[in-house]
């Protein structure tokens, strides 16, 4: 029973450890970046809803369009879309990946072909937990006049702007990236889940005027109450101009704020190291760098080779030593820059559409959703992952899946084994497999 319990325990840790892993690559997935956004909730009868958001998230607009089964009214739809599209200056069109997804990719490529004028781009979006974020409290005080399933359209789309931002609003547990997560200790899963989250945060940075509560309380140093404060602070007093002002909100004290202003962003502010990661204690180090080499600040932040070109000892004191000045010279070679990877979208194959459509030997292009100890699942554009097993995933012998892949890739996969009545996809990612058509 010791050995059993011994062995268990170790399973539930690694486990745990797969979930962690996964979740932080979906947090730290590629934003597509500030722009005009309509999300697409899609539903065969119920309809698909349809959810417009500004550069910041605000909602715009929302409605409700019915192009599949029973009304059929694919004209009317696409007419629909290539309105609010036009009016609202989308530029990005996000697509749950749920039931009736390829058709709705469908829909809005006939919306491309027939009206060439608008110049936009569509992306297909994992919807996971979005259903749960759109049942939840916070989803009801945000949107209270929203009906449930536009709800769920508005984190589609937004998630595709800033999946950091959305993502941190729905319980981890819930986005569905990990291993047996049902079965293992509910506790230490939660605080391992929560610790990943709240290091993502801070390793990314928050832009403080655009910020929702659930992402500020992820910060270090802020409560729930207070970033309720700081919300509520810029709505009455508008945006916040430097980090200084920081200080006149309700509860936010010297030692919340020393620990928080680091990762606390305000572009285009008075100061533009409040737009970098350099703590305010720090910046009478680079007001050292300004007064020794003759520089403004705006001359210096983005200048990688002058940069280089300093010393760090010559900026060194009794507060601040050689490493610290280092990671300050680093900061301003690149102010706020962001950790994470280029935006990349896939393209599914077209008319391959569902398990039935895939033959052996297609090479595809998919996204990686899930990554095991024992391999990766991909979704390929056929409402089922397909698994590449560990085996499968490259030429060379492979010990850990997270050395070839991560949850939110890109990947390129050919289909060896098809069992529609099971619902089971085998792919492989090995390059010396003879492919019957490419993408």
């Amino acid at each position: 029973m010791d050995l059993k319990s011994q062995l268990r325990e170790a399973a539930e840790t690694e486990a745990i450890k797969v979930f962690a892993h996964n979740l932080r690559d979906l947090l730290l997935a590629s934003p597509a970046g500030a722009k005009v956004t309509m999300g697409l909730d899609p539903g065969i009868r119920t309809g698909v809803k349809v959810a417009i958001v500004d550069k910041t998230g605000k909602v715009l607009a929302t409605d409700t369009i019915y192009p599949h089964q029973p009304r059929n009214d694919w004209n009317g739809s696409i007419s629909k879309l290539a309105k609010l599209i036009a009016e609202y200056g989308v530029e990005l069109v996000s697509i749950g990946n749920g039931t009736a997804s390829r058709e709705t990719d469908s829909l809005v490529a006939d919306v491309l072909k027939y009206h060439t004028e608008l110049k936009f781009n569509k992306i297909v979006v994992s919807e996971a937990g979005a259903s749960v974020y759109s049942a939840s409290e916070l989803a009801a005080k945000e949107f209270p006049d929203l009906d449930v399933s536009i709800r769920g359209a508005v984190s589609i789309a937004r998630r595709l702007q800033d999946p950091l931002a959305e993502l941190v609003k729905i319980d981890p547990k819930a986005i569905g990236v990990g291993q047996y997560q049902h079965d293992v200790n509910q506790t230490h899963l939660a605080k391992m889940l929560n610790n990943v989250v709240e290091d993502c945060v801070n390793k990314v940075g928050v832009d403080v005027n655009t910020a929702s509560v659930s992402l500020l309380k992820q910060v270090s140093g802020l409560s729930a109450s207070v970033s309720e404060n700081i919300v509520a602070f810029r709505n009455e007093k508008g945006a916040f101009k430097n980090r200084s002002q920081l200080k006149k909100v309700p509860r936010l004290g010297d030692k919340a704020y020393e620990q928080a202003a680091g990762f606390l962003r305000i572009m285009n502010g008075d100061n533009p190291l409040d737009a970098s990661a350099v703590h305010p204690e720090a910046y009478p180090v680079v007001e050292n760098i300004i007064k020794k080499t003759g520089k403004s600040i705006r001359d210096l932040i983005g200048q990688p080779s002058f940069l280089r070109g300093l010393n760090a000892v010559n900026f060194t004191n009794e507060h601040f030593g050689i490493p610290t000045v280092t990671d300050i010279l680093q900061e301003l070679e690149k102010p706020g820059r962001d950790p994470r990877p280029e935006f990349k979208s896939v393209e599914f194959k077209a008319g391959i559409e569902k398990i039935s459509d895939l033959e052996v030997g297609m090479r595809l292009q998919g996204v990686v959703t899930n990554v095991a100890n024992f391999g990766a699942f991909v979704d390929v554009g056929v409402h089922q992952d397909g698994l590449v097993h560990i085996s499968q995933l490259a030429d060379k012998f492979v010990k850990d899946p997270r050395e070839i892949v991560k949850t939110g890739d890109v990947v390129t996969v050919t289909v060896t084994e098809v069992d529609a009545a099971r619902k089971r996809i085998a792919l492989t990612m090995k390059n010396s497999v003879d492919s019957k058509s490419e993408i």
